[in-house]
């Protein structure tokens, strides 16, 4: 008995301990936003005529999950360079983009990123429409745009691993096989790539282990969060092994 109420005294000083270290961590990053919010504002106060300043500090309060704020910022700023050229305009629409695609309104971010026009930028809008698809569950739409962004960028690592993504999805393992190829062609150490490449090696009865442990040396938060993804490619295999052993009990 003493031995066990020391294991949970013990337990329960670590998770304390635990505990402790999380909002020591959670309150220094959220200081060291406040100060980067503060420094742009002042930066927006300086130069009122600069747009990328809208669309930095937009970007950090989508990553605080301000989305609310960054949407006023942006819908501001498009307001004070109606007369500006493209691609300030355009920027800003990205930005505002973005900020509705964070808050998971698909509908209002294809809206935004359908409107962008500036070369440079339609990669990037491309990319960003085919992922509020993909978010919507329309495949077959998503998979227009980020083949239309690929014929654009044939090489980029983040365009081929969302055409592998869509692909997986629709259960196309050795086309989406192809895309992740492709991916780690130019980005041999891209940690999400290696993971996704392993479970399409696993549905081809390839060695997937080298993949999965690059993946999780590489970049151990998506690995941990793909285990569910992981799972569900176990139970594809499992039911296909059914199926072909029933197949082969009624023969």
């Amino acid at each position: 008995m003493k031995n066990d109420d020391k294991k949970v005294t013990d337990l329960q000083k670590k998770n304390q301990e635990n505990q402790r270290k999380y909002m020591r961590t959670r309150e220094q990053e959220e200081e060291k936003a406040k100060q980067i919010v503060h420094k742009l504002v002042t930066k927006i106060d300086q130069e009122p005529n600069n747009y990328h300043n809208y669309y930095e500090l937009a970007t950090v309060l989508v990553e605080g999950k301000d989305y609310e704020q960054a949407e006023e910022l942006l819908m501001k700023a498009l307001g004070l360079f109606s007369d500006a050229n493209q691609p300030a305009t355009d920027l800003l629409k990205y930005g505002l983009g973005n900020v509705y695609y964070a808050a998971e309104e698909y509908d209002k971010a294809i809206d935004i990123f359908q409107n962008v026009e500036d070369h440079q930028l339609k990669v990037k809008a491309y990319v960003m429409l085919a992922q509020s698809y993909m978010a919507k569950g329309d495949n077959k739409r998503a998979m227009v745009f980020a083949l239309t962004a690929q014929s654009e960028a044939k090489d980029d690592p983040e365009v081929n691993k969302l055409i592998g993504d869509n692909l997986l999805s629709l259960g196309n393992f050795q086309q989406a096989g192809e895309f992740y190829d492709l991916a780690l062609k130019t980005e041999p150490d891209n940690g999400p790539v290696n993971f996704d490449r392993g479970l399409v090696a696993m549905v081809d009865g390839e060695n997937y282990q080298p993949y999965f442990e690059k993946a999780k040396q590489l970049d151990p938060d998506y690995y941990e969060k793909g285990q569910q993804k992981l799972q569900d490619i176990e139970k594809f295999i499992q039911i296909n092994k059914d199926a072909d052993s029933n197949k082969n009990d009624e023969q």
